[in-house]
């Protein structure tokens, strides 16, 4: 669906002259033209400037380096929880990828021993290309082996994230269900926050506050 540019405003809470520099620098796909004066813009700039507001706002991205994301992701713009994931992953991706055979020998491994840490779940990646934090993940974990770490912590990790990422799309989705009403801009921001800020948040300070816990045991 086709919208006009005060439907564009009204949905997405941003000025005119905002969304028309987010146009001038390339940030959302040209309007439509069916007759003179007339500007109708794809519906997929609504979550397209939500997230170029988020970024701006939440990680101080500048202009260019929000279009740099954008010619460099493949999105799929359309209004939902989809949105949102797809911007999860463009937050953790690095510029540098390496096919199957140029990573194991940069990470220094065997393909049985790729297939084993894929098997467990330690390593996700699409199978044909891995980055900068796979290689930084496999450093991990030929640490950890070297060293008797309990694969139980590893194993517990992997259903941890598999369980909160089942939890997280379900919620997402029932709660972006609905993408008309006033405050779908504000469940939109809430899902961004609960995904990247309160999730690690919850997770470190947990770890934390066990350690203080023990320490206090061992002290009394």
């Amino acid at each position: 669906m086709a919208l006009k540019m005060k439907e564009l405003v009204a949905q997405t809470g941003e000025s005119k002259s905002t969304i028309l520099y987010y146009l001038k620098e390339g940030l959302l796909p040209e309007p439509q033209k069916p007759k003179p004066n007339v500007h109708l813009y794809d519906e997929s700039c609504v979550p397209r400037i939500r997230l170029i507001k988020y970024l701006q706002e939440h990680f101080s991205y500048s202009i260019a380096q929000i279009r740099h994301i954008f010619e460099h992701n493949a999105f799929d713009f359309d209004a939902s929880f989809e949105s949102i994931i797809a911007a999860v992953a463009m937050l953790g991706e690095e510029e540098a990828r390496y096919d199957k055979e140029t990573f194991l020998e940069l990470a220094e491994i065997d393909e049985a021993t790729l297939r084993r840490y894929e098997a467990a779940g330690y390593l996700v990646s699409n199978g044909a290309h891995y980055g900068t934090k796979e290689l930084q993940a496999v450093d991990i974990l030929k640490r950890a082996e070297a060293m008797g770490l309990k694969q139980a912590l590893l194993d517990a990790y992997v259903r941890s994230a598999r369980e909160l990422a089942r939890l997280e799309n379900d919620t997402g989705d029932a709660l972006l269900e609905s993408k008309k009403d006033e405050a779908y801009n504000e469940r939109y921001a809430l899902m961004f926050d609960v995904i990247l800020k309160l999730k690690p948040y919850l997770f470190n300070r947990y770890t934390v506050k066990e350690h203080g816990e023990r320490v206090k045991k061992s002290r009394s």
